[in-house]
């Protein structure tokens, strides 16, 4: 039967995608720049001693309606990437490579169509029986646009860090949280399941 609510509303439904793990990437040396890792050991509270572990976290920058170090629920558990876009901003950037470990990238899941543009509340179930649920995008920000300067020795930092930040809007990949615990290992094929999406008109 023809939802005709839906149509009439522009409800987009709910599907499936196939991707798979490509990296795996974990910063245990207290600072967000990562390195890769064969497999990842998931809690509630996120990749076990990683430097965005934990249940809660402080607010900066991106939640201004805060105090600066308010303490909040931790929804950016994980940073996940995609190659593809990796790679375009690495060209809008004219760099020669944009690695996920200079930005502090946890997981890189390719085969998922503009993996930046998934929505809120999608999930992603891991082969390995882990699943995470996205919270929504991560804004580039100039603390990452310096560290692709450092690791690629640019001319001058400010300017690819201002660079990255133009660039990579829309591109940056997303943040997710652990919704089901376990360990992630490289090579394992994702269920990615799209709720329902519509824009809201009041």
């Amino acid at each position: 039967m023809t939802d005709l609510f839906a149509t009439k509303t522009g409800i987009l439904p709910s599907r499936k995608i196939g991707g798979r793990v490509s990296g795996l990437f974990e910063a245990l040396a207290g600072d967000f720049v990562t390195t890769p890792a064969s497999s990842l050991e998931l809690t509630f509270d996120g990749i076990v001693g990683d430097y965005h572990a934990g249940a809660t976290r402080k607010s900066g920058g991106r939640e201004p309606w805060y105090p600066r170090g308010t303490e909040m629920r931790n929804e950016r558990q994980l940073s996940i990437l995609a190659s593809d876009e990796l790679r375009e901003v690495a060209n809008g950037m004219g760099l020669a490579e944009l690695r996920p470990e200079w930005i502090g990238g946890n997981m890189v899941i390719d085969g998922v169509p503009s993996l930046s543009m998934l929505p809120p509340r999608t999930l992603l179930f891991f082969e390995g029986g882990v699943t995470l649920r996205v919270d929504g995008q991560n804004a580039p920000c100039k603390v990452a646009g310096r560290s692709i300067g450092e690791h690629a020795a640019t001319a001058d930092h400010t300017t690819t860090a201002l660079d990255f930040v133009r660039v990579s809007r829309r591109l940056r990949g997303i943040v997710a949280w652990v919704e089901k615990p376990g360990t992630v290992r490289a090579g394992e094929k994702v269920d990615v399941r799209v709720p329902e999406q519509w824009i809201y008109q009041p």
